[in-house]
Protein backbone atom coordinates (compact mmCIF):
# COMPACT_ATOMS: atom_id res chain seq x y z
CA UNK A 1 0.00 0.00 0.00
CA UNK A 2 1.43 3.39 -0.96
CA UNK A 3 1.83 6.26 1.45
CA UNK A 4 -1.65 7.75 1.44
CA UNK A 5 -1.54 11.15 3.05
CA UNK A 6 0.47 14.31 2.83
CA UNK A 7 0.50 17.30 5.11
CA UNK A 8 1.22 20.92 4.50
CA UNK A 9 4.61 20.84 6.25
CA UNK A 10 7.30 18.14 6.44
CA UNK A 11 7.19 14.20 6.16
CA UNK A 12 7.39 10.68 7.75
CA UNK A 13 6.31 7.24 6.51
CA UNK A 14 2.64 7.66 5.75
CA UNK A 15 2.16 11.39 6.13
CA UNK A 16 4.65 14.22 6.51
CA UNK A 17 5.01 15.79 9.92
CA UNK A 18 5.13 19.39 10.98
CA UNK A 19 8.09 20.82 12.92
CA UNK A 20 8.04 20.00 16.63
CA UNK A 21 8.84 22.84 19.00
CA UNK A 22 9.91 20.53 21.85
CA UNK A 23 10.40 16.74 22.01
CA UNK A 24 7.45 14.86 23.49
CA UNK A 25 7.90 13.06 26.80
CA UNK A 26 9.09 9.44 26.79
CA UNK A 27 5.56 8.13 27.39
CA UNK A 28 4.35 9.99 24.31
CA UNK A 29 7.23 8.67 22.21
CA UNK A 30 6.23 5.12 23.17
CA UNK A 31 2.64 5.83 22.14
CA UNK A 32 3.74 7.28 18.81
CA UNK A 33 6.11 4.37 18.16
CA UNK A 34 3.38 1.80 18.85
CA UNK A 35 1.02 3.43 16.36
CA UNK A 36 3.77 3.78 13.79
CA UNK A 37 4.68 0.11 14.07
CA UNK A 38 1.05 -0.91 13.63
CA UNK A 39 0.76 1.42 10.63
CA UNK A 40 3.80 -0.15 8.98
CA UNK A 41 2.63 -3.73 9.57
CA UNK A 42 -0.91 -3.01 8.34
CA UNK A 43 0.21 -1.00 5.31
CA UNK A 44 2.44 -3.72 3.81
CA UNK A 45 4.17 -6.95 4.85
CA UNK A 46 7.41 -6.39 6.81
CA UNK A 47 10.64 -6.36 4.83
CA UNK A 48 13.91 -7.89 5.98
CA UNK A 49 14.97 -4.89 8.06
CA UNK A 50 11.69 -4.75 9.94
CA UNK A 51 11.73 -8.49 10.54
CA UNK A 52 15.17 -8.19 12.11
CA UNK A 53 13.88 -5.42 14.38
CA UNK A 54 10.83 -7.45 15.35
CA UNK A 55 12.95 -10.50 16.13
CA UNK A 56 14.87 -8.41 18.65
CA UNK A 57 11.70 -8.43 20.76
CA UNK A 58 11.90 -12.23 21.15
CA UNK A 59 13.25 -11.95 24.70
CA UNK A 60 12.50 -13.76 27.97
CA UNK A 61 9.43 -12.55 29.81
CA UNK A 62 10.13 -9.66 32.16
CA UNK A 63 8.58 -9.38 35.60
CA UNK A 64 5.78 -6.83 35.62
CA UNK A 65 5.70 -6.34 31.85
CA UNK A 66 2.52 -4.74 30.53
CA UNK A 67 0.18 -6.03 27.83
CA UNK A 68 1.90 -4.07 25.04
CA UNK A 69 5.34 -5.39 26.05
CA UNK A 70 3.93 -8.92 26.17
CA UNK A 71 2.36 -8.50 22.72
CA UNK A 72 5.66 -7.22 21.30
CA UNK A 73 7.52 -10.17 22.79
CA UNK A 74 5.01 -12.63 21.29
CA UNK A 75 5.25 -10.85 17.94
CA UNK A 76 9.03 -11.27 18.03
CA UNK A 77 8.51 -14.97 18.73
CA UNK A 78 5.98 -15.28 15.90
CA UNK A 79 8.38 -13.91 13.27
CA UNK A 80 11.50 -15.61 14.63
CA UNK A 81 11.45 -18.57 12.25
CA UNK A 82 9.06 -17.24 9.59
CA UNK A 83 10.37 -16.21 6.17
CA UNK A 84 9.43 -12.86 4.67
CA UNK A 85 7.81 -14.60 1.69
CA UNK A 86 5.42 -16.52 3.94
CA UNK A 87 4.40 -13.35 5.76
CA UNK A 88 3.88 -11.58 2.44
CA UNK A 89 1.59 -14.42 1.30
CA UNK A 90 -0.32 -14.15 4.59
CA UNK A 91 -0.71 -10.38 4.20
CA UNK A 92 -2.01 -10.83 0.66
CA UNK A 93 -4.58 -13.43 1.74
CA UNK A 94 -5.75 -11.28 4.63
CA UNK A 95 -5.98 -7.85 2.99
CA UNK A 96 -5.77 -8.18 -0.81
CA UNK A 97 -6.80 -11.61 -2.11
CA UNK A 98 -8.34 -12.25 -5.51
CA UNK A 99 -10.72 -9.34 -5.68
CA UNK A 100 -10.86 -8.95 -1.88
CA UNK A 101 -8.94 -10.21 1.10
CA UNK A 102 -10.40 -12.01 4.08
CA UNK A 103 -10.66 -8.69 5.93
CA UNK A 104 -11.63 -5.22 4.73
CA UNK A 105 -9.48 -2.83 6.80
CA UNK A 106 -11.53 0.35 6.33
CA UNK A 107 -13.50 2.30 8.90
CA UNK A 108 -16.52 2.84 6.65
CA UNK A 109 -16.82 -0.88 6.05
CA UNK A 110 -16.84 -1.64 9.77
CA UNK A 111 -19.25 1.15 10.63
CA UNK A 112 -21.72 0.87 7.75
CA UNK A 113 -20.98 -2.35 5.84
CA UNK A 114 -20.00 -0.33 2.76
CA UNK A 115 -16.95 1.57 1.51
CA UNK A 116 -16.89 5.30 0.84
CA UNK A 117 -19.74 6.09 3.24
CA UNK A 118 -20.40 9.01 5.62
CA UNK A 119 -17.66 8.05 8.13
CA UNK A 120 -15.11 8.62 5.36
CA UNK A 121 -16.59 12.05 4.56
CA UNK A 122 -16.38 13.07 8.23
CA UNK A 123 -12.80 11.77 8.41
CA UNK A 124 -11.79 13.79 5.35
CA UNK A 125 -13.18 16.95 6.97
CA UNK A 126 -11.15 16.32 10.13
CA UNK A 127 -8.00 15.43 8.19
CA UNK A 128 -8.30 18.66 6.19
CA UNK A 129 -8.68 20.65 9.41
CA UNK A 130 -5.50 19.00 10.71
CA UNK A 131 -3.60 19.77 7.49
CA UNK A 132 -3.62 16.31 5.90
CA UNK A 133 -4.76 15.38 2.41
CA UNK A 134 -4.60 12.28 0.23
CA UNK A 135 -1.76 12.19 -2.26
CA UNK A 136 -2.85 12.65 -5.87
CA UNK A 137 -1.54 9.25 -7.07
CA UNK A 138 -3.18 7.25 -4.26
CA UNK A 139 -6.61 5.72 -4.75
CA UNK A 140 -7.20 3.95 -1.43
CA UNK A 141 -9.68 5.71 0.90
CA UNK A 142 -8.18 7.55 3.85
CA UNK A 143 -10.00 5.40 6.41
CA UNK A 144 -7.60 2.49 5.93
CA UNK A 145 -6.47 1.29 9.35
CA UNK A 146 -2.80 1.91 8.52
CA UNK A 147 -3.43 5.53 7.54
CA UNK A 148 -5.38 6.19 10.74
CA UNK A 149 -2.64 4.67 12.90
CA UNK A 150 -0.07 6.82 11.11
CA UNK A 151 -2.10 9.96 11.72
CA UNK A 152 -2.33 9.12 15.43
CA UNK A 153 1.43 8.59 15.53
CA UNK A 154 2.02 11.99 13.95
CA UNK A 155 -0.42 13.78 16.22
CA UNK A 156 1.34 12.34 19.27
CA UNK A 157 4.86 12.97 18.01
CA UNK A 158 4.03 16.55 17.11
CA UNK A 159 2.71 17.07 20.64
CA UNK A 160 -0.73 17.95 19.33
CA UNK A 161 -3.03 19.06 22.18
CA UNK A 162 -4.53 16.18 24.13
CA UNK A 163 -8.12 17.08 23.29
CA UNK A 164 -7.33 17.00 19.55
CA UNK A 165 -5.75 13.55 19.85
CA UNK A 166 -8.68 12.32 21.93
CA UNK A 167 -11.26 13.68 19.50
CA UNK A 168 -9.57 12.04 16.51
CA UNK A 169 -9.23 8.70 18.32
CA UNK A 170 -12.81 8.81 19.61
CA UNK A 171 -14.33 9.74 16.26
CA UNK A 172 -12.32 7.66 13.85
CA UNK A 173 -10.67 4.71 15.62
CA UNK A 174 -12.51 3.85 18.84
CA UNK A 175 -15.84 2.90 17.17
CA UNK A 176 -14.33 0.02 15.18
CA UNK A 177 -10.63 -0.63 15.83
CA UNK A 178 -11.13 -3.22 18.59
CA UNK A 179 -13.51 -5.17 16.33
CA UNK A 180 -11.01 -5.07 13.49
CA UNK A 181 -8.21 -6.49 15.63
CA UNK A 182 -10.53 -9.15 17.05
CA UNK A 183 -11.43 -10.18 13.48
CA UNK A 184 -7.76 -10.21 12.51
CA UNK A 185 -6.82 -12.40 15.47
CA UNK A 186 -9.51 -14.91 14.50
CA UNK A 187 -8.99 -14.78 10.73
CA UNK A 188 -8.48 -18.12 9.00
CA UNK A 189 -5.40 -16.87 7.16
CA UNK A 190 -3.77 -15.21 10.19
CA UNK A 191 -0.59 -16.67 11.64
CA UNK A 192 2.03 -13.98 12.24
CA UNK A 193 -0.74 -11.41 11.91
CA UNK A 194 -2.51 -13.03 14.85
CA UNK A 195 0.34 -11.60 16.93
CA UNK A 196 -0.03 -8.24 15.17
CA UNK A 197 -3.71 -8.31 16.14
CA UNK A 198 -2.82 -8.93 19.78
CA UNK A 199 -0.47 -5.96 19.69
CA UNK A 200 -3.18 -3.82 18.12
CA UNK A 201 -5.71 -4.89 20.72
CA UNK A 202 -3.29 -4.10 23.55
CA UNK A 203 -2.54 -0.64 22.12
CA UNK A 204 -6.24 0.09 21.55
CA UNK A 205 -7.14 -0.89 25.11
CA UNK A 206 -4.26 1.14 26.54
CA UNK A 207 -5.24 4.19 24.49
CA UNK A 208 -8.85 3.90 25.57
CA UNK A 209 -7.77 3.89 29.24
CA UNK A 210 -5.31 6.71 28.59
CA UNK A 211 -7.94 9.02 27.16
CA UNK A 212 -10.43 8.07 29.86
CA UNK A 213 -7.95 8.94 32.63
CA UNK A 214 -6.91 12.20 30.96
CA UNK A 215 -10.43 13.64 30.67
Amino acid sequence: MKDMLSASKGATDQAPHRPVTSPPAEEQLWRAAAYRLLAALLRSPPDGDMLRQLRDHDQPEQRGEGPVATALRLLGLAVRDTHAEAISDEFHALFIGLGRGELVPYGSWYLTGFLMEQPLSLLRDDLAALGFERQADVHEPEDHVAALCEVMSLLIYEDTPHDVQQQFFTRHLAPWLARFFADLENADNACVYRAVARLGSAVTELETRYFTMRR
